[in-house]
């Protein structure tokens, strides 16, 4: 079944220029063969992120509108605090400027040097805030979460056996607190199913250990809940946030996603004492408690994209998008992550290039192909992104690398993603000819953001 129209008109337009393959020849070396270094008027179609750039709606541009800028007590911080506690269930709302000082608040507050962080996989800034205290970030989802071709409706779940082992070993004096991530971004943006948080909540219970949400994609996971776990199809979205969050202590997010602003994000939890200590280095580093670093009309736009995101007709289109753009890659026989996320398509880089070992980045090879060649962005979910090297100095890789096709919300037509499909199609039939490439440059942490690499010419030695 063809996935529904677009619900919604289209009223302000945004020009796209198409720039020559010289011009785009030209970028991508200037800026290291790092997509982040690529000036974006540059780029036909931006899918280098679904973070922050989402079309707004007119609601959410007349609420800016209605901007009360008062330096504490802001009207507009009261509708953001009903509305997150109206969806997420939780007391207490910390503002923040966006997703990662959320979690810095969080983890610079309870972690300390040899503490553990269990989750179903950590994305990059949440795993380098939790490595920056001095402490582990640790992937528990469950084993098909790592096998591409897996055809389980819920790859996002974290493992219930997993985690109680780890907390038997590790002791609970050593984990502050266990994150899920809805949806598993670093997976293949899958979603996690209820029974599954329902399995991790008891055995936090045992343990006596608190459980936090990354709830950037709270509203694509749980339409997913809706339609694919069985007892959830009569139920609104929004009654099932307000379930799956009553299992939890807190969370932090990142507005920019599901929140459908382009800056922002919070922390809530019930903890009285933990909300103390996070609200008095918030009012040291961000701004006071009912601006937290950003501007009254910023947190109007929050609060009504928190309520927009659940509509449900939003979200068919919003899921159907994506996986139609999945459909035309399979079909062609292009090797993505199965079954297709909610917010981005993920292409298998190590299949779509078998030929260029995982130290010559194949994902970030084939990222930088898709700009010159098309003038799309796309970004590496791998070697690049999470590769490291251990106490010896050998490099160590992760299982999965991925390239990610993040698709804005309410930003691009059905013909964008033909033409994004029709891209890859063609470049994964012309794929025999890239040959990986090697870092010049790389930062001690977050690496990809601002590594500088350069094209290998020679074939890779045989192992």
């Amino acid at each position: 079944m063809r996935f529904p129209a677009e619900p919604f008109r289209i009223k302000v337009v945004e020009p796209l220029r198409r720039v020559s393959r010289e011009e785009r020849e030209q970028a991508i070396r200037e800026a290291g063969l790092n997509i982040f270094a690529v000036a974006a008027d540059t780029i036909y179609v931006d899918l280098l992120t679904d973070s922050g750039t989402s079309a707004m709606s007119d609601s959410q541009w007349a609420g800016l509108m209605m901007g009360d800028e008062s330096y504490a007590g802001s009207r507009n911080f009261f509708h953001f605090r009903d509305a997150v506690r109206d969806i997420f269930g939780f007391e207490h709302v910390i503002p923040t400027h966006q997703g990662r000082v959320a979690e810095n608040l969080l983890f610079s507050t309870i972690l300390k040097p040899g503490h553990v962080v269990p989750s179903n996989i950590h994305f990059d800034t949440t795993r380098a805030n939790i490595e920056h205290q001095g402490a582990e970030a640790a992937d528990l989802v469950i084993d098909e979460g790592l096998d591409p071709n897996a055809l389980h409706s819920f790859k996002g779940n974290l493992d219930p056996a997993k985690l109680d082992r780890l907390l038997t070993e590790r002791g609970v004096d050593k984990v502050p607190l266990v994150m899920i991530t809805v949806t598993n971004n670093s997976g293949g943006g899958q979603p996690v199913a209820m029974a599954n948080v329902r399995a991790v909540r008891e055995v936090c219970k045992k343990h006596g250990v608190p459980l936090f949400f990354d709830a950037c994609r709270f509203a694509e996971n749980c339409y997913f809940i809706q339609q694919r776990e069985s007892g959830y199809a009569n139920k609104s979205v929004a009654e099932i946030a307000r379930e799956l969050f009553s299992h939890g202590d807190g969370c932090t997010m990142s507005a920019k996603k599901d929140g459908l602003v382009n800056m922002g994000g919070f922390i809530a939890l019930n903890d009285a004492e933990w909300t103390q200590r996070l609200t008095n280095l918030l009012i040291l580093i961000e701004g006071f408690p009912t601006y937290g670093g950003l501007a009254g009309r910023d947190l109007e736009a929050i609060a009504r994209g928190l309520r927009e995101v659940l509509n449900e007709d939003y979200l068919a289109f919003r899921i159907g998008q994506v996986a139609q753009l999945g459909e035309l890659l399979m079909h062609a026989g292009v090797p993505i992550v199965r079954p297709v996320g909610g917010h981005a398509v993920y292409i298998d880089a190590r299949r779509f290039l078998p030929h260029v070992p995982q130290e010559r980045f194949p994902g970030q090879a084939l990222v930088v192909e898709l700009y010159r060649e098309f003038g799309i962005r796309a970004v590496e979910v791998g070697s690049l992104m999470f590769g490291h090297k251990d106490a010896n100095g050998k490099d160590v890789f992760p299982q999965l690398d991925l390239v990610r096709l993040a698709i804005p919300r309410r930003v691009y037509t059905t013909e964008h993603m033909r033409y994004v499909a029709d891209s890859c199609i063609q470049l994964f039939r012309d794929r025999d000819r890239l040959k990986g490439l090697r870092i010049t440059y790389e930062a001690p942490m977050l690496r990809h953001f601002t590594a500088r690499l350069e094209e290998v010419t020679e074939e890779p030695v045989a192992r």
